[in-house]
């Protein structure tokens, strides 16, 4: 099993389309599929769940626990039953009650599952933040807090026999992420071809070394045996160019300009090259182009862009677009799993 963090620490970039999407086609492929959401807006979920599902999910979940009716299976749908968030797995440690508590995926299709996300997971944000440097002092307590996101995930993925785990995660580079990204075998970075998506880069790939080194290093020697911890791997697979929805005001120059530095700023940035080239696009696995005019109906339809029909209003020129974004979104789950499947191969 293979877990993959989407992650870019600039907002607006399609990290969220792009997960569920990706989510869909790796279904598509034959692969069994565990979508998590760790980002607190839980755009994922909504994505995923309808309003009544989502209302259900998300009932008050301490009541329930108090009842002990979260504990119960999920409806006969297997779909959604409340209690059953990623926020709902980490309250007892929030709470000083216990440690995690078991939650079940959501069947989202036949082979995909989806891991709730919930409003009421930033609440966790400062219980991380305070624990993080207790782990360098083998802290028990603060381990456990640290590694509570990849017991969950492996916990969830094990009872779904997961073949992968795509973890979708806000864009900042606080102490939810930092927990979420130390539970990730790869990491596949979404840009937009700007300035902010750089700059962006230039702050993520420090920041993601040194929490691997710590964590390797410093950290994980001090982890007992009988706590199940994250290898902290966060390999970086490459990037995905989203293409903006051109204006006027923002000529294709511009766009070609900032286009062109990524290579460089992705090879000093987050590879760390000292001699990293702006020609060397080893790391660029696909551009998407812009679906912004078959995302409502996509929304409405509550299906990804690629499957939508003509009863989905889908029409005429519209339906050979479908037929585009799913070669192109093919194209890129391939791309992504050889890109996996060659940094699992050991070299001679």
């Amino acid at each position: 099993m293979t877990s993959i963090a989407l992650f870019n620490n600039k907002g607006g970039v399609g990290k969220t389309t792009l997960a569920y999407h990706l989510a869909h086609m790796f279904q598509r492929l034959g692969l069994r599929v565990l979508a998590v959401d760790l980002d607190p807006q839980s755009n994922l979920t909504a994505m995923c769940l309808d309003e009544t599902e989502l209302e259900e999910l998300w009932e008050d979940s301490s009541e329930l626990i108090e009842q002990g009716v979260a504990h119960r299976a999920l409806p006969a749908t297997g779909r959604v039953g409340p209690g059953q968030t990623i926020a709902d797995a980490v309250r007892p440690i929030l709470e000083g009650t216990g440690d995690i508590r078991p939650v079940h995926p959501a069947a989202v299709a036949p082979g995909l599952w989806l891991l709730p996300g919930s409003l009421e997971l930033s609440r966790f944000e400062d219980k991380l933040s305070n624990e993080w440097f207790k782990t360098y002092a083998g802290d028990l307590a603060a381990i456990r807090t640290t590694t509570a996101f990849h017991r969950v995930i492996q916990g969830a993925a094990g009872e779904v026999d997961a073949d992968i785990v795509l973890i979708d995660i806000g864009p900042n580079l606080g102490a939810i992420n930092r927990a979420s990204l130390l539970a990730a075998d790869a990491v596949l970075m979404p840009l937009a071809a700007d300035l902010f998506s750089l700059k962006g880069l230039r702050n993520l790939g420090p920041t993601l070394r040194n929490w691997r080194r710590d964590w390797q290093q410093l950290i994980l020697p001090r982890v007992p045996g009988n706590i199940p911890a994250p290898r902290a791997v966060m390999r970086p697979l490459g990037y995905v160019i989203m293409q903006p929805e051109m204006r006027l005001d923002r000529p294709v120059k511009a766009y070609a300009r900032w286009l062109e530095r990524i290579p460089w700023v992705f090879g000093t940035a987050v590879l760390g090259q000292e001699t990293a080239s702006s020609s060397d696009r080893t790391y660029e696995i696909a551009t998407l182009r812009n679906y912004r005019s078959l995302m409502p109906l996509a929304h409405d339809a509550r299906k990804p862009m690629f499957d939508l029909r003509p009863a989905d209003g889908a029409l005429g020129s519209t339906q050979k677009y479908v037929q585009t974004c799913f070669r192109e979104f093919r194209l890129l789950a391939e791309a992504v799993l050889s890109r996996v499947e060659e940094r699992e191969t050991p070299t001679s």
